[in-house]
């Protein structure tokens, strides 16, 4: 019975969004949104600065007030990287100080943080390192370790290759395809590369004046549609891989 109750639940959408709607004053950020998720998706969230993509985040788990529905499945555990971290960088902590204050909070063992410095490249050096004399693409990537820890069955991340390095951005992408591939985790993410959206996204949400365009992305992103959301193609088409 309990074997059975468990594949019930896993064939549940793992989130399901209907009629979402955030509004700050007068100004309507995002209007009348719906779209579902199954396990083991990888859905990017692409438009221009100012049309709600972190907004939207926000409202997922809960940190913005908004009408309509957000749904996660039973058990869900998130893990969030945000765009900005409200912690200032020159506050004397290390990386493993942030990362123990997440283990304590989640309830995780004390080998969780090795481990998850060790899957997003970061070393016993940076681990040792205060956060304020951390690199970009470093800081970012123990952004990404701390959202590791606890083991979350889905990942939002707001732009979390921002100023990491090419190397660093691989690496991110291959750990990313590894948790979907081997653990059926689930991932949200924040990009502006259309590289990233056809190499890694099952699913793109297009986001631009309260409007949305969802689906898979070589459904989804025509010339038509990236025009009215960007105003041009001509920087972003030629991202595409050639079919």
């Amino acid at each position: 019975m309990r074997t059975d109750r468990r594949s019930m639940l896993e064939q549940l959408p793992v989130l399901e969004v209907r009629s979402l709607s955030v509004s700050f004053g007068r100004g309507m950020v995002l209007r009348d949104l719906s779209f579902q998720l199954e396990r083991g998706s990888v859905l990017a969230v692409i438009g221009p600065n100012g049309a709600g993509k972190t907004v939207l985040f926000k409202a997922l788990v809960g940190m913005v007030r908004h009408a309509g529905l957000v749904s996660w499945a039973p058990g869900t555990r998130i893990g969030y990287v945000p765009q900005k971290l409200g912690v200032e960088r020159d506050l004397p902590l290390t990386s493993l100080d942030l990362l123990q204050a997440k283990a304590d909070v989640v309830g995780a063992p004390i080998d969780a943080i090795e481990s998850a410095l060790s899957m997003v490249g970061l070393g016993a050096a940076e681990a040792r390192q205060a956060i304020g004399d951390l690199s970009g693409g470093q800081f970012q990537r123990l952004l990404l370790a701390a959202a590791l820890i606890g083991d979350p069955s889905v990942l939002l991340l707001d732009e979390v290759t921002s100023g990491v390095d090419e190397a660093g951005q691989e690496r991110a992408f291959a750990l990313l395809d590894r948790l979907v591939a081997e653990r059926q985790r689930t991932v949200l993410l924040i990009s502006h590369e259309l590289n990233v959206v056809y190499g890694h996204a099952t699913h793109v949400l297009c986001l631009a004046r309260a409007k949305a365009w969802f689906g898979p992305p070589r459904e989804v992103l025509t010339t038509e549609t990236l025009r009215e959301i960007f105003g041009s193609t001509t920087l972003h088409v030629h991202d595409a891989p050639r079919s």
